[in-house]
């Protein structure tokens, strides 16, 4: 029989999908559901330890309201939510969610490589690609080809071989339009990467030459992207970057002299050990 609590979540759920589904959906009560049913999930009794299906259900229940929940962050764009709703979900998928699984007779989320996939993305466009690694060791093999798992691992290989490129094109070619949002993070993190090293190797360079280099659309975008750097625009339509003349007065300025002293200071203590 079922008790009241797990009644009550339902009931709570199917006003929470309902929202989901709903044409234009209202995030903000979508929100307001979560916060309560979150709440009303701590009721249920979830270890499948005498295989009834009261477990299974609270189980699945309690899967497909994290779920919603991590697809709503994406939509508000709250980031530690989504962290939040991804931990929560990882035992659903690595220990419960497996097909066929004796122990818990819980069947394979639709929602599960999409969202994994989603986790993994996430990592890249926060630059914690050892993070990345280690959840991707987490999956079998033969998960990897799946589409929504292909897809951030494309993006890291790109990353890995400097083919920016190919990163700018997979924007218009994501296997979810979740996927949008980290991927607008991580090419802004590139674009900043590829800056740096124009600051670096170039001492002046022309604006649609800036536009081609950092994959702007327009030379209007590359005169705000350049103000938000504080480059030098000026009237022959090129950037002229100081960072380069400055390094190299920087390099003119090392002590030297207190530099050589604690070399030498150095080669005395050695011979006295040797």
């Amino acid at each position: 029989m079922e008790s009241s609590a797990y009644k009550q979540a339902a009931i709570s759920f199917k006003a929470l999908n309902d929202e989901w589904k709903a044409k234009p959906r209202n995030l903000e009560k979508i929100g307001q559901i979560l916060t309560r049913l979150k709440v009303e999930l701590t009721q249920l009794a979830f270890l499948p330890t005498d295989q009834t299906n009261a477990s299974e259900k609270c189980l699945l229940l309690a899967r497909d309201t994290l779920e919603i929940g991590a697809q709503w962050s994406i939509a508000k764009k709250d980031i530690p939510a989504f962290e939040r709703y991804i931990a929560q979900l990882k035992p659903y998928y690595l220990d419960y969610g497996k097909q066929g699984d004796e122990k818990t007779g819980l069947l394979e989320s639709p929602y599960k490589y999409q969202l994994l996939g989603l986790n993994l993305l996430y990592l890249l466009s926060q630059n914690t690609v050892a993070e990345f690694h280690t959840e991707l060791e987490l999956l079998p093999p033969d998960q990897i080809h799946n589409a929504y798992i292909k897809h951030p691992l494309s993006i890291e290989q790109y990353l890995m071989e400097g083919r920016y490129n190919r990163i700018f094109l997979a924007k218009e070619n994501v296997p979810n339009p979740d996927y949008s949002f980290f991927m607008e993070i991580l090419l802004s993190t590139v674009r900043d990467e590829i800056a740096a090293c124009m600051e670096k190797a170039y001492e002046r360079i022309s604006l649609p030459e800036a536009v081609k280099m950092l994959y702007l659309s327009s030379v209007e975008d590359a005169k705000a992207y350049g103000r938000q750097r504080n480059w030098n625009l000026k009237s022959d339509n090129f950037y002229y970057f100081t960072a380069l003349d400055k390094k190299k007065i920087e390099d003119h300025q090392l002590p030297s002299k207190e530099l050589s002293e604690q070399f030498m200071e150095y080669a005395r203590e050695l011979e006295m050990i040797v």
